[in-house]
């Protein structure tokens, strides 16, 4: 399994990799006839968003958050006296771990969960969310932005379509074409060569103005 830290230098790359880099495993599993209190308290403690709801040690429903603020707080009923089979969500969406994050946000979209179980070979491995993938996504999305900025430019720069904010405090010489400023005039005329040639019949003249 790969280092919960990791994320993928691009979005791309981390659609298509599998579950398991963005599983969280801090997972809370309690018996289905336990009271809904008891979940928000352990859901609490353990900073979680979800409770697994088992009966004879077999995963058969999740609670969450959500589940508790909807279907008990908004409509006034009692915690302590509601069980968590008659709020939770059955059955579970599971997948291996080596499905894609493309895949499993498509089973989510498809099934409208915001959670899914990841397992192998009948043992819950963790939980993955929609939050904790597009906190990958994120992540992954300023990586690249990163990357843009300290490597290779994403595009080349057209000098006669770009305006910069020129400090000519300290120069000796400005190019009389776009302003630029110049210590020297060799600086000057190579600037000129590279830049403005063939800018017109007046370039000679202009060159002439620093001799």
């Amino acid at each position: 399994m790969k280092d919960p830290s990791y994320v993928p230098d691009n979005i791309t790359s981390l659609l298509s990799s599998p579950i398991e880099i963005v599983l969280n495993t801090n997972v809370v599993i309690l018996e289905s006839d336990r009271f809904v209190d008891e979940a928000t308290k352990l859901m609490k403690d353990r900073n979680t968003r979800s409770v697994l709801a088992s009966h004879n040690g077999e995963v058969i429903g999740i609670l969450s958050k959500t589940d508790i603020l909807f279907k008990v707080i908004s409509q006034g009923r009692n915690p302590t006296k509601i069980r968590l089979r008659e709020i939770m969500t059955s059955p579970v969406l599971a997948v291996d771990p080596k499905t894609s994050v493309q895949e499993a946000l498509s089973i989510m979209d498809k099934h409208d969960v915001r959670q899914i179980i990841v397992s192998s070979n009948a043992a819950v491995l963790g939980i993955v969310s929609r939050d904790d993938i597009f906190e990958k996504i994120q992540m992954a999305t300023i990586s690249t932005a990163d990357t843009a900025l300290r490597g290779t430019p994403v595009c080349i720069i057209n000098p006669k379509a770009i305006v910069y904010m020129k400090d000519t405090s300290s120069s000796n010489l400005t190019c009389p074409y776009c302003e630029s400023p110049f210590d020297t005039k060799e600086a000057l005329s190579k600037h000129i060569d590279r830049l403005h040639a063939g800018t017109g019949i007046l370039e000679g003249d202009m060159r002439r103005m620093f001799e």
